[in-house]
């Protein structure tokens, strides 16, 4: 019995869910078209789709995990249940990648105060049901122009006075002369899951996989940290170690007064720190990065 997974077959997020996965030790055969790729590691399938796909195949049982972004997610979810259907899906794990924001925004021109000067106006967006929802929860009316592509430039062509789209840096807004007055989402890379309980084979396959999953997403971070400290200065050292648990202290040979200090640190360690250890007392310090990692 193997599981499938469901992810965007190009795109944003295409790349980083190949090495996320690769990061777990995941290896596939793929077929010729492209779009199924068999599993050689674990009994795990790929399946390569558009993204606005994905979670409709994990509401029919096409696909049993999907990663995606939540801005998607959201949106086929509030479509659904616009059309009265009540559906949900289980998000199991925040990916760390493919961060961006859902935000309003309306010409530099325009003099904007607060969120009800959108009452009334009309937005140009690819999120309708986000973009209706939100304003629906401020009670505010507004009017969605749906546009499938190049949101940007609705308000210069007259067919809206405004947009909801999805901003990473804000360049393509500036360039159009929109500033960004409003966020409706917070979005990132998520790993979903259909709510229908899966065979118990398959849910063991999922936990040895988001343990490997949770191992990777923990060593971005993390570093591990070596150095020769006084003994006296332990307690200060282990405290300036950023994010380390109890750090492991051996003997050196033939020094009484020192010792080695061993240390996984899970937050970034930066020249500040390494500048203050270094003032404690520390010498010989270390940074290396972590590959892996189980808890």
């Amino acid at each position: 019995m193997r599981l499938t997974i469901a992810i965007q077959k190009s795109g944003r997020l295409a790349q980083k869910s190949l090495a996320l996965l690769d990061q777990c030790g995941l290896q596939f055969t793929q077929s010729k078209d492209k779009l199924f790729w068999f599993g050689k590691t674990l009994p795990v399938n790929l399946l390569l789709v558009r993204d606005d796909d994905i979670p409709q195949l994990l509401l029919d049982g096409v696909c049993d995990l999907g990663i995606v972004g939540q801005n998607v997610a959201t949106e086929v979810l509030l479509r659904q249940c616009s059309d009265g259907r009540e559906v949900e899906l289980n998000a199991l794990r925040a990916l760390d990648f493919g961060h961006c924001r859902l935000s309003a925004a309306v010409p530099e021109t325009e003099q904007y105060q607060r969120l009800e000067d959108f009452q009334g106006k009309r937005i140009a967006t690819s999120y309708p049901h986000l973009t209706e929802d939100f304003f629906r929860r401020q009670d505010i009316d507004v009017q969605t122009v749906r546009l499938s592509g190049s949101v940007e430039i609705a308000p210069s062509l007259g067919i809206a006075d405004a947009i909801v789209d999805l901003v990473s840096t804000g360049t393509t807004l500036r360039a159009n002369h929109l500033k960004e007055v409003a966020q409706l989402l917070e979005s990132q890379a998520m790993l979903y899951q259909t709510n229908k309980p899966l065979a118990v084979n398959k849910q063991i396959l999922l936990d040895r996989l988001l343990l490997r999953i949770d191992g990777v997403l923990q060593v971005r971070e993390s570093k591990y940290v070596m150095l020769h400290a006084p003994r006296e200065a332990l307690a200060q050292i282990a405290h300036l170690l950023p994010g380390a648990e109890s750090p492991t202290v051996l003997p050196l040979e033939g020094r009484e007064d020192r010792v080695a200090v061993h240390a996984v640190c899970t937050e970034s360690v930066f020249w500040e720190h390494l500048e203050a250890l270094k003032a404690a007392g520390a010498s010989a310090v270390l940074v290396l990065p972590v590959e892996k990692m189980l808890a």
